[in-house]
């Protein structure tokens, strides 16, 4: 995988998955080159801070009215920029200038359960309330619609008796853990 492969990561809450992704990574040949956050109370900016990693936070309007994230994308040129808990709808032009380079994670199996305002328990919940015996995340591209991109991988967990949102939480938190930096690097293998 060399030359050294840069990673953007978009993220607007506690940061976890983006933790995992830079550990994942801090002893390979990829740079984890920006942490951009829509959010400035957002706990992975700490995240970010005690692991030495440079990071933005933007408003909406420098990201869908203005090219100033676009800008920034740009100058690093990333192999890939992975939405790790990032809850705006990207904009076109981010898309444009980077396609099949946009990724995000879904915690459940879609096309199922996605959409604007699934994310985080309300999934959990909307699962469990389906009586569906699985459950899962969803690893896809980012299109221009809210879970609706070709999706690359999943992985599933079975939904046991009595589950809750909490248990649940657990088991998806535990399975983006596992698969989300793999996949990423095998993406970055193929770019």
């Amino acid at each position: 995988m060399s030359p050294t492969k840069r990673i953007v990561i978009f993220a607007s809450g506690n940061g976890t998955n983006a933790q995992r992704i830079i550990e994942y990574f801090s002893s390979k040949p990829v740079e984890i080159a920006l942490i951009l956050t829509n959010k400035p109370s957002a706990k992975v900016l700490k995240r970010a801070d005690n692991l030495n990693i440079s990071a933005i936070c933007f408003n909406r309007k420098s990201f869908y009215d203005t090219n100033q994230v676009l800008a920034i994308l740009q100058e690093i040129k990333p192999n890939l920029i992975v939405l790790a808990g990032f809850l705006w709808l990207f904009p076109e032009n981010i898309l444009k200038a980077f396609p099949d380079k946009v990724i995000n994670i879904h915690p459940a199996l879609l096309p199922d359960f996605g959409g604007k305002g699934m994310y985080g328990d309300r999934v959990h919940q909307a699962v469990i309330a389906s009586a569906k015996k699985e459950s899962g995340i969803t690893i896809h591209y980012v299109s221009r619609e809210y879970d609706k991109g070709n999706i690359i991988f999943q992985a599933k967990t079975a939904i046991e008796e009595g589950e809750t949102p909490e248990t649940l939480a657990e088991k998806i938190h535990a399975l983006e853990y596992e698969h989300f930096p793999i996949v990423i690097e095998k993406l970055l293998k193929e770019r």
